[in-house]
């Protein structure tokens, strides 16, 4: 398009193709269609637009608990008032209070699709548009958009929000502004943007790990003076934040509306997991009956150690390796500053898949619609395919969790018919990112995927073809349950390392600085300098060293043979993103 002079369309026809795609997935089943008396998921969106817009407040957590009382945060509650608002200005039926229940007429299904697009246009597609032009600033408008494409279309959440019928693009769009913005280096904005996304939904919850232990780094790299001055603001506005969206809870009935808002957010009592979902407690569950052998109170307990486990020091962290990073950073530079971001943006988006995929894996209480918090990470991350990306293999990785992803709900999707848009809209998405695992070189997330490519394909096919036996009615979902749990688990344990990496290429992994040493001579050369070999291996090493560093390398050593150890890490640190740099060192 840019060779015909329409650039300028690219897009507003990408926004339009993708409103368009999630419109056809909408024209098909969703959750509960015609199944008396509870429905599902797409009556539990409805009927809380019905009692949001005709009860007060405090009988919002309160009324009829039994038929899909609410149980999400209040911004969630909010945004249900404002759009039966809407519903009731253009038919009362719609919402009318217990009467309307149930209610499945056209123009009532073309209104709750509406509104799901609509949510979409001014949350989530805005944000994905601003990350991949600030975030990927370095990359060609071309290699922008289809970062935005490889977002917008990802088969898992369309699915979900457009077809099952939910919200979550909200959630993810905040989430999404929040790391916007602490990428512009407004923390406080971020964090309250981030407080919106807790608030909307508290699966978010996944991803608190990451965003407090890059918010605290951030304050400890600053000055003693400003940073107390900054961890301040940052926690005076998340309480506030919090204090206004809970607002009408707190002053009404204290504490009884309060209490049992939080009751019905976090539901202890509802069991360790819900149906056949693809984590560590269903897939172990076949051979350990936990409900059975463990007391009910005690698995909320052990859900929790198990979760933490990933984000401590034992032996990789996830998230820790963000807090204390900027502990290295020498006492001349330039930073710390409260108007730029901090060197360890570029480790956050590792650091919030490996946390929300530990929460997914071992929390209590997860569903299978849950590991679209994993996948938002991953997918901005290989969103920018890169040459490196595409080496290390962070990029298959990508595309194997979201295709393993979208199959792990199978069962649900199923269940809503909507296995003709399953195979198209993941089929489709494969093909536009150009994706062809046969085509990529030797590796061994290859032979995984190829391997779990060829399960997926003999599970459907056995589906298709054979009845589970009668003694095994649910053999299939099990099947899918332990097939996806355990790549799940490799990605974690892949997450992991790259994370790790990443750190290391931003300052090391000691925490103290050394004492400067003088900068030694490099086995490569670079344009402008001797081309004499100063190693027997640096023809090789010149083929295959980064550009980006190789480039910054050449500049630091024109400066001159003193430069200290220090000031190198300084300067890698201010202008190579960590996933080219620990790579880069990886390969020379």
């Amino acid at each position: 398009m840019a060779k015909t002079g329409m650039r300028d369309w690219v897009l507003p026809l990408s926004v339009a193709a993708t409103i368009w795609a999630k419109w056809t997935v909408g024209l098909g089943g969703y959750s509960g269609h015609a199944t008396p008396p509870m429905h599902g998921d797409y009556e539990a969106q409805r009927h809380w637009m019905e009692i949001t817009l005709h009860l007060p407040t405090r009988e919002w957590y309160f009324y009829d608990l039994p038929y899909w009382g609410l149980d999400y945060p209040p911004l969630t509650a909010y945004v249900s008032y404002l759009c039966g608002l809407v519903a009731h200005c253009i038919n009362p039926s719609w919402v009318a209070l217990d009467t309307s229940r149930g209610v499945e007429n056209a123009e009532s299904k073309v209104f709750m699709r509406a509104t799901v697009l609509v949510l979409d246009l001014l949350v989530y597609i805005p944000a994905i548009v601003w990350f991949t032009r600030l975030w990927w600033t370095s990359r060609s408008r071309r290699t922008q958009n289809i970062a935005l494409l490889t977002i917008l279309l990802q088969p898992s959440l369309t699915l979900i929000d457009n077809g099952h019928f939910q919200y979550n693009s909200v959630m993810l769009g905040l989430t999404v502004l929040s790391l916007n913005l602490l990428n512009s280096g407004q923390d406080v904005l971020g964090a309250i943007a981030f407080v919106f996304s807790l608030c909307f939904k508290q699966m978010a919850l996944y991803y608190s790990p990451a965003i407090f232990a890059y918010l605290l780094g951030r304050c400890i790299s600053l000055p003693s003076s400003k940073g107390y001055v900054h961890l301040a603001k940052i926690g005076a506005t998340t309480i506030i934040s919090f204090l206004v969206l809970f607002a009408p809870f707190i002053f009404q009935a204290f504490p009884t509306v309060l209490a049992q808002s939080l009751h019905r957010i976090f539901p202890f009592s509802r069991g360790l997991f819900e149906d056949k979902v693809a984590n560590f407690w269903c897939a172990t569950n076949v051979i350990v009956k936990w409900r059975k052998w463990v007391a009910p109170s005690t698995l909320p307990r052990l859900a929790t150690a198990a979760t933490l486990v990933p984000d401590q020091r034992q032996p990789f962290p996830s998230t820790s390796t963000l807090a204390p990073i900027s502990e290295t950073q020498p006492s001349d530079t330039s930073f710390p500053s409260t108007h730029g971001p901090s060197p360890t943006i570029n480790l956050i988006l590792f650091a919030l898949f490996n946390s929300s995929m530990a929460f997914f894996l071992f929390s209590f209480q997860v569903h299978e619609k849950s590991i679209l918090l994993p996948l938002l990470p991953l997918t901005l991350i290989m969103s920018g395919r890169s040459e490196v990306d595409v080496e290390s293999g962070t990029w298959e990785w990508g595309i194997l969790l979201n295709n393993v992803a979208v199959f792990s709900m199978w069962p649900l999707l199923k269940k809503d018919g909507l296995g003709l848009q399953y195979a198209t809209l993941t089929l489709m998405w494969n093909y536009i990112i150009g994706y062809n695992p046969l085509s990529l070189p030797e590796s061994n997330v290859k032979i995984l995927s190829l391997a779990t490519y060829s399960v997926i394909t003999a599970l459907h096919g056995a589906e298709l073809l054979f009845r589970p036996p009668t003694r095994y009615p649910d053999l299939y979902p099990v099947l899918n349950v332990l097939l996806c749990s355990g790549v799940f688990g490799l990605s974690l344990l892949w997450g992991l390392k790259k994370q790790l990496e990443a750190g290391w290429g931003i300052s090391g992994l000691s925490a103290t600085p050394k004492k400067p040493a003088p900068l030694p001579r490099p086995l490569v050369s670079f344009p402008g300098r001797s081309s004499k070999p100063h190693g027997p291996a640096s023809a090789n090493r010149r083929a295959t060293m980064d550009p980006r560093l190789a480039k910054e390398w050449s500049s630091i050593r024109a400066a001159g043979d003193s430069e200290t150890s220090g000031s190198l890490r300084s300067r890698r640190r201010e202008s190579i993103p960590a996933n080219v740099f620990a790579n880069g060192i990886a390969r020379t």
